[in-house]
């Protein structure tokens, strides 16, 4: 079983419909790119997009599942959808760990314990809040991530949550990522010296549509 090790750089290969990068085929040559860059690790939507990579990479890829109303738990909010993953060669499976209601009243514990004891892979709860990451780490999550960091309370923050980062560090016995905002080596050397075991980064590395809109939009008007 691969694992992700310290210091790695989690590179997010995902992109929407609007995107011409979307599907298997494109996230599976952007997760090459990103190994070719030196990345450690991938982050993957959807048993499609992680079997396209895991055919196209031996890097340790962290699947999850993004199914229901994005306003709610939506990252691999069941059993079934971690499996999916799994089957497709996910080596780890992240999920939704904020403290919101959960699909059909399920609790986080029981999720966590049957992937663990049916599926055999380690869990990375994204979380919110350091209230929502020691809940998850009670519930039994093997590292604890601040994907969701100024998601789910209407106020998204500028750059990385680096004090929850420092915080989850200072209360947790788990590993703890940092992922959200991540945009600079900056905002990287910021989120490690907070303590981040790994960090994830996304639309910085792999989205060229933003990347480009960004740059245009500071062109003077002529």
């Amino acid at each position: 079983m691969r694992t992700l090790a310290p210091g790695t750089l989690v590179v997010s290969c995902q992109a929407g419909p609007e995107n011409p990068l979307y599907g298997p085929a494109g996230m599976a040559l952007m997760a090459q790119a990103a190994e070719a860059g030196g990345a450690g690790a991938i982050r993957a939507n959807g048993p499609a997009d992680v079997a396209a990579i895991r055919a196209a990479t031996d890097l340790p890829i962290i699947g999850i599942h993004k199914l229901g109303d994005p306003a709610g738990v939506f990252i691999t909010p069941t059993y079934a959808a971690a499996a999916g993953v799994v089957a497709a060669g996910a080596d780890l499976v992240a999920l939704d760990a904020t403290l919101r209601p959960r699909p059909d009243g399920q609790r986080l514990a029981d999720q966590i314990a049957r992937i663990h004891t049916e599926l055999g892979v380690p869990v990375m709860a994204d979380v919110d809040t350091l209230a929502a990451g020691l809940a998850a780490r009670g519930a039994g999550a093997d590292l604890v991530a601040t994907t969701l960091s100024g998601y789910t309370n209407g106020r998204t923050p500028i750059g990385p949550d680096v004090d929850l980062v420092r915080e989850l560090v200072a209360q947790l016995d788990c590993p703890v990522v940092a992922e959200g905002r991540i945009r600079t080596p900056e905002d990287v050397r910021s989120v490690c010296d907070a303590g981040a075991y790994a960090v994830v980064v996304g639309h910085a590395i792999t989205n060229p549509m933003d990347l480009t809109a960004r740059l245009v939009g500071a062109i003077p008007a002529h």
